[in-house]
């Protein structure tokens, strides 16, 4: 069973419909009426007052058991211990996500010191080691973005044998190791967004803006760079394939130009950028996996007297907030926004979920957002 969260900017979009639709209703005025009319509507006015008297009897004493009920809910969260594993603590996005992950879960009714975050520095042995950790200590469920999803399996082993739920968020597992939750019925979960859709929308970025546009030399192909995160990871291997697949969908010759791993990082994607540039000055396109390397790429750029937008594209994935600015101010073309607060939020109610006994599906999903000139400035609006 797959569940879909829904986003940030949907919520919005559905909030703002609903206002609107209250402004545009009215009340008419009421026509005259006789007096044995007007009798009859005093008798009924009482009968209603009575009625509506009950109504807010019964609708306060509702609230009450319902507030009851939250705070009793709130007392029980406020024992159990939550571990949470973060691949880097240095990635931007995952600060992001971290920071409102944790502030929601004390809204829920944790309590702060009993929520741990820990920071795998991006080495699987030092996460081990912290799940290890975690299980000696007795918490009561995990929350895991793993420094390798091709660790998922040795993972879900250790937890799932010592009896504690588990949450994985970010990076996404392989389609055999969530079989595996499913057809033994374990109380593990994922919650993230559909990688191979951000690579999509990277390339439908371009595809929308015309390839007569986008091919500055005109010789009829996309000269392109690309500059990966980590090849461990599932989402930059999605987001390298299908960036590029949405271009040949739309009948585009691509020419692959230069392919590095950045790693993520935007010092790396900065030098990796640079030298590539160099190597390739007929560069039409430069694909970043991230935002953080499509800002190292961008100092590149600026650093080699080009333009975005001009003589030369730059789109990236996560839409943090420099790179919104960025794409506002035409230095961008677009990026892709990864819904943090969706994604942390729908990953502490998982958790929550496990601890009260309601169960998850074993894979919770939303969507990404394409962003471009068009919507950037509402996209870093919903985020302030």
């Amino acid at each position: 069973m797959k569940k879909k969260l829904v986003s940030l900017l949907t919520v919005s979009a559905m909030t703002m419909s609903m206002l609107a639709g209250c402004g545009a209703s009215g009340s008419q005025p009421a026509a005259p009426s006789s007096e044995p009319a007007a009798e009859a509507s005093k008798e009924e006015a009482k009968a209603d007052t009575a009625t509506d008297a009950a109504t807010d009897a019964a609708t306060a004493a509702e609230s009450v058991a319902e507030t009851a009920t939250a705070e009793a809910g709130n007392a029980d969260l406020a024992d159990k211990k939550v571990g949470v594993c973060i691949y880097q603590f240095a990635d931007n996005f995952m600060t992001l996500f971290r920071t409102e992950l944790e502030n929601y879960l004390i809204a829920q009714g944790f309590t702060k010191e009993n929520i741990t975050i820990v920071d795998g520095a991006n080495d699987q042995a030092t996460q081990t080691n912290q799940i290890q950790n975690f299980i000696t200590q007795g918490v009561d469920v995990l929350i895991i973005n793993p420094v390798n999803s091709s660790s998922a399996a040795t993972i879900t082993d250790q937890v799932v044998g010592a009896n504690i739920p588990l949450v994985y968020i970010n990076r996404e597992p392989d389609a055999d190791e969530e079989a595996r939750w499913d057809s033994n019925g374990w109380d593990v979960t994922y919650v993230g967004c559909d990688a191979r859709q951000s690579g999509t929308m990277q390339g439908e970025i371009l595809v929308d803006m015309g390839q007569e546009k986008i091919d500055l030399n005109k010789d009829g192909k996309i000269q392109y760079i690309m500059i990966e995160g980590d090849p461990e990871n599932v989402d930059a291997q999605y987001r390298t394939e299908f960036s590029v697949k949405a271009l040949e969908d739309a009948g585009w010759t691509v020419d692959e130009l230069d392919d590095q791993v950045g790693m993520w990082d935007q010092a790396t994607a900065q030098q990796l950028v640079a030298n590539s540039l160099s190597a390739h000055p007929e560069t039409e396109v430069v694909f970043c996996n991230n935002d953080a390397m499509a800002l190292g790429a961008l100092q590149s750029i600026e650093a080699a007297g080009r333009k975005v937008n001009e003589d030369i594209y730059l789109v990236g994935v996560d839409a943090l907030t420099e790179a919104l600015e960025d794409v506002i101010a035409g230095k961008m073309t677009g990026t892709v926004f990864n819904d943090h607060i969706a994604q942390s939020h729908g990953a502490a109610d998982a958790a929550i979920n496990y601890l009260t006994g309601a169960g998850n599906d074993h894979y919770i999903g939303c969507d990404y957002v394409k962003v471009t000139t068009d919507n950037a400035q509402s996209v870093l609006d919903s985020l302030k």
